[in-house]
């Protein structure tokens, strides 16, 4: 019967919400040291601007010209 009291109840959800946090660190630690040093986000080259017609020419955007 002492089980079923709140304080008790209370610690046991504490403790699980704990143990999942401890599971989340350490699943990104082991996923960050998987990964490669140079994987990071996948960066547009200026073909790709171009080709998203997003890319201007320098005098273009130089407002002192």
């Amino acid at each position: 019967m002492a089980t079923n009291r709140p304080s008790v109840l209370k610690r046991q959800r504490e403790r699980k919400r704990a143990e999942k946090a401890a599971e989340k660190r350490e699943e990104r630690a082991q996923r960050s040291a998987v990964r490669e040093p140079g994987a990071g986000a996948p960066v547009a080259t200026r073909d790709d601007l171009e080709g998203y017609g997003l890319t201007r020419d320098h005098a273009d955007s130089d407002p002192a010209s």
